[in-house]
């Protein structure tokens, strides 16, 4: 109860200040003032009864208060804005624009930038964590909106172009074969004759995989099918179990190899239910049933401590799922392609939708949205997961030269236990602050690269309220991004207390 005052103290005081400094920063009747017509003067007058400006801002900052707190009968009221239209009306546009920009950009950055930060903090020092540290800082370093223009020029016009023919140059094969070669060849490769020969055969592969890519213009018809949806899915159990609970449990791998094998015998029935009943209720019935399954195969492979392989089981058929989805979309691409709004170059470099789309179904609108979601989610990423990269190595190895570690592996704990279950846990620690406030400021929008790509989100109204002086739409999105990030500390401190069983209130 003392946080939580604590928190409406600061939101109170922070609303305060900004409230009465924005409104005494500008003068929206600063056109009217040198006019001498009368409808100018009838519009001054006007617009001085709109905003209440003859009322002083800190009186006028308890009126706007006055419809914040009606929260509590249920009847908020943000105010109007300088346009006529409900603030409220504005925010309830932008909000889930914002979440769909930003948030699945946000998700991936924690999850590649910890999972790399922690491969390069147990390699440290080799070649691979001198490469992912290189390009860590080069990415934090760089501005998003020179990467977003970069983003725009080689992954949506050249690569449009490229879908005219869709065959890869010797050139491009040859140079990404290569850095495929180095990037497997650094998390697999410890020794040097290990690392040549990793370097090698990724190089082969990625070379061989490219060439039938050019060769049987996959690009432009890409597709997956049962066998390589299999392949994936045997991939997913395999990698999934060696990080949840390690290989050597047998009972977890067998769980989570049960589900690849439902995803190969249920592929062609779940596609003809993709078919002909697609809609978004369908792919929640669908995931709710996988998880089930999933569930079910965890508890029949385990007779005691069922819960490692149930978990094992059920993230693994999660991923395995968003194969399955990923292999809907290829299907549709051929046909998104040719559609008369898309003309052949279905990378976009600007908007939200296709609005030239004449009634899609609903595997068009979605990849259609995907589509559009490609490029800002690829330059969010890039720029924000240097920053996890950078504090789990850090922590990470803090955390290695503890006492408490040295012990767990006196004990003869296995590595991935030591790693996983003593190390990566208290790693979270202070991850969690920055994990939390992350997610917290998904709802302010990406003000750059809104602007960059031509979305309308939060990050959009917080600059046109700017620019336009609108000080209710501005107090508007404030009070949704400040109401967040007060509640974002507060869960903080409550996973802290779930993380460390040491941090608890009262505790000697």
């Amino acid at each position: 109860m003392r946080r939580l005052g604590t928190l409406v103290v600061i939101l109170f005081g922070s609303s305060f200040i900004l409230y009465n400094l924005t409104a005494i920063s500008g003068d929206p009747t600063e056109q009217y003032k040198f006019a001498t017509d009368l409808r100018a003067k009838q519009e001054l007058a006007g617009l001085i009864k709109q905003l209440d400006l003859n009322t002083p801002p800190p009186l006028r900052y308890f009126k706007w208060l006055k419809g914040i707190l009606k929260a509590f009968t249920g009847n908020i009221d943000f105010g109007m804005t300088r346009n006529n239209e409900f603030v409220s009306t504005r925010l309830a546009q932008a909000i889930p624009t914002t979440l769909r920009l930003v948030l699945a950009a946000t998700l991936i950055a924690i999850v590649l930038g910890i999972m790399l930060g922690v491969i390069t903090a147990l390699r440290q020092y080799s070649r691979f964590d001198y490469v992912v540290t290189f390009f860590s800082f080069l990415m934090f370093s760089l501005p998003i909106f020179w990467v977003a223009v970069l983003l725009k020029e080689f992954l949506a016009i050249k690569f449009n172009d490229f879908l005219a023919h869709a065959q890869i140059p010797i050139g491009w094969a040859i140079g990404l074969s290569i850095a495929s070669g180095l990037f497997w060849a650094g998390i697999i490769g410890i020794s040097r004759q290990t690392f040549y020969k990793v370097l090698g055969v990724a190089f082969v592969a990625n070379f061989a995989l490219l060439e039938f890519f050019s060769a049987t213009k996959w690009f432009a018809n890409p597709k997956l099918g049962p066998i390589v949806v299999f392949i994936f899915a045997l991939a997913i159990a395999y990698g999934v179990t060696a990080i949840s609970t390690g290989l050597e449990d047998v009972k977890s791998l067998r769980a989570s190899q049960t589900m690849a094998v439902v995803t190969l015998v249920l592929y062609y029935p779940v596609n003809y239910l993709f078919k002909h009943y697609s809609n978004i209720w369908l792919l929640v019935g669908l995931l709710i049933a996988t998880l089930a399954t999933a569930w079910a195969s965890g508890t029949f492979w385990t007779k005691i401590d069922r819960g490692p392989a149930r978990r094992t089981a059920m993230i693994s058929a999660g991923l395995m799922g968003v194969i399955v989805v990923i292999d809907r979309l290829m299907q549709t691409w051929s046909s998104y392609v040719q559609m008369d709004g898309v003309n052949g170059r279905p990378i976009p470099t600007v908007g939200q939708a296709d609005p030239l789309l004449s009634n899609p179904d609903f595997w068009t609108n979605f990849l259609d949205r995907s589509v559009h979601l490609f490029l800002p989610t690829i330059a969010l990423t890039l720029i924000s997961f240097a920053g996890y990269i950078r504090y789990s190595r850090g922590t990470l190895l803090e955390v290695l030269n503890q006492d408490y570690i040295r012990t767990a592996r006196a004990k003869g704990l296995s590595e991935r236990t030591v790693i996983m279950r003593h190390a990566f846990r208290n790693t979270m620690i202070p991850l969690t602050t920055i994990i939390v406030v992350d997610l917290a400021g998904v709802i302010g929008g990406a003000i750059i690269t809104e602007r960059v790509f031509g979305w309308s989100g939060m990050g959009t109204l917080f600059n046109a309220a700017i620019q336009g002086l609108d000080l209710n739409l501005l107090m508007g999105v404030f009070f949704c991004t400040a109401t967040l990030s007060v509640l974002a500390n507060l869960i903080a401190d409550l996973l802290y207390s779930a993380l460390d069983p040491r941090i608890r209130v009262g505790s000697k």
